[in-house]
């Protein structure tokens, strides 16, 4: 097993994103090394993809979310350093995108990803059925059978959302081939974990199938709308004074086991 110290992870910053303090702390609590690096750094080749062995691209409203959430830096990406993330791909190294990091994702194509189709769109996030911005907390419920690195071990989980444009869609095919190949990883569910079948605010958005994070088949690249870095410590749940009254306060928040998967993950197979 290799030493978790060693495990660097990269986490793209600027451009409006603004959830990189969070996403580091939890990769650095979780034992990696993490790395906030500016997006014009990276495009300018001051900084390369292959010193890394996860990318995180995190939340926030990537330029200002002018012509659709993600569109812009995914573009930026997948122009500019195209052979960079099919080679990174293809080294077996792990990507999470978080909400707008979620949407920029799907807009790059590294998930699905379906028939190892990677750098082409096949689903897409957008506007909530609500028509308006929804900040929240949310459960969510795992699919055991699903390949993905960052889920494992995941039955049910709360994590907090907010987010405008967080409705997953796809094709009717796209959508058969990701249920039969398990590739939504996490759905929105009510509170006991049975099905939420699109209630709001049980879904908070209208996702699909409710579906709330999906993986590529290797279950390396993985997205979700929920903020899983925004519940690191038992205290940012909103009802935590009542559990620690009743002695149940737990010592980590339910975050953390997301990016804990990825970094033994990194560890074990990729150093």
């Amino acid at each position: 097993m290799g030493d978790r110290k060693n495990v660097k992870v990269l986490i793209i910053t600027g451009a409006g994103l603004n959830c990189e303090k969070e996403t580091a702390a939890a990769f650095t609590l979780c034992g990696a090394t993490a790395e906030q690096v500016h997006l014009n750094d990276l495009l300018a080749g001051k900084r390369n993809l292959g010193e890394f062995h996860i990318l995180a691209l995190i939340g926030g409203f990537s330029f200002g979310d002018h012509l659709g959430s993600g569109t812009v830096f995914a573009n930026k990406l997948k122009f500019k350093l195209t052979e960079d993330l099919k080679q990174f791909v293809k080294d077996g190294k792990l990507v999470i995108g978080i909400c707008n990091g979620f949407q920029t994702l799907t807009r790059l194509g590294l998930a699905p990803a379906l028939k190892g189709k990677y750098l082409t769109q096949q689903v897409s996030l957008t506007a909530n059925d609500s028509g308006v911005f929804r900040d929240d907390w949310i459960v969510l419920k795992g699919d055991p059978k699903s390949p993905c690195i960052f889920t494992k071990g995941i039955d049910t989980i709360r994590l907090p959302i907010r987010h405008g444009e967080g409705k997953f869609v796809a094709d009717p095919e796209v959508i058969d081939e990701l249920e039969s190949k398990h590739l939504a990883a996490l759905r929105y569910c009510k509170q006991d974990g049975s099905a939420a079948d699109g209630e709001f605010p049980v879904n908070p958005n209208g996702s699909i199938h409710d579906i709330a994070g999906i993986c590529d088949e290797t279950g390396r690249c993985f997205g979700l709308m929920p903020h899983p870095e925004a519940f690191l410590s038992p205290f940012n749940a909103p009802d935590w004074q009542a559990h620690k009254l009743m002695g149940d306060l737990p010592a980590w928040g339910e975050g953390r086991v997301i990016f804990d998967n990825a970094v033994q993950f990194a560890a074990d197979n990729l150093l």
